[in-house]
């Protein structure tokens, strides 16, 4: 049986996430007030949270600064490039050239995926993306604050297909190494 690398490396991502996150962010969160949700179905929070995060990507897309407002203050992004760990201000630094264009980035989903914990004031959700860099993922965590849904951490991801690991990471070594790509790259 041929073992799906990425499948099983984003497995091992979502369990270590799972079993780091609450340790590590319980002091980040220690001061953000977490309200439990009004009593609803988990169809009913599904379709808040979709909603949501359809809003949150929509602002990026047309560059409303409300973007921002929907993540709390101790907010963490972690974009594509190794560099790319935000706190919500750090973010808001590197994305404001962004944010002045008629579009900061469109996002359109793909596919997304909900859970919560049992009394819904915790959403953790992974969504696939088409972006102008092409097919991605990401994961993300909601909390619920007195300002209602906010996200607290994001992640997002280029997905690359299995058949290319090997290769794109010379490339990467290579690039990181003398600034140039492998011969014979198409550009």
């Amino acid at each position: 049986m041929k073992i799906n690398q990425f499948a099983a490396c984003r497995v091992l991502q979502v369990l270590l996430c799972a079993a780091v996150l609450p340790v590590h962010a319980a002091p980040q969160f220690a001061n953000t007030a977490v309200i439990a949700l009004p009593a609803r179905t988990a169809s009913q929070l599904q379709e808040e949270v979709n909603r949501f995060l359809n809003e949150w990507h929509d602002d990026a897309a047309h560059s409303r600064l409300s973007y921002f407002d929907k993540m709390t203050p101790d907010a963490v992004y972690i974009g594509t490039d190794k560099t790319e760990r935000w706190t919500l201000d750090e973010f808001k630094t590197w994305a404001k050239p962004h944010f002045a264009r008629p579009s900061a980035w469109a996002f359109k989903v793909n596919q997304r995926h909900l859970q919560m914990t049992e009394d819904q004031s915790v959403i953790w959700f992974d969504e696939q993306l088409t972006t102008a860099m092409g097919l991605c993922q990401a994961s993300g965590v909601i909390r619920n604050t007195p300002q209602g849904l906010k996200i607290a951490h994001y992640q997002l991801s280029l997905a690359v297909p299995n058949e290319l690991v090997d290769y794109l990471g010379k490339a990467v070594r290579q690039w990181e190494s003398s600034g140039k790509l492998p011969a014979g790259d198409v550009k």
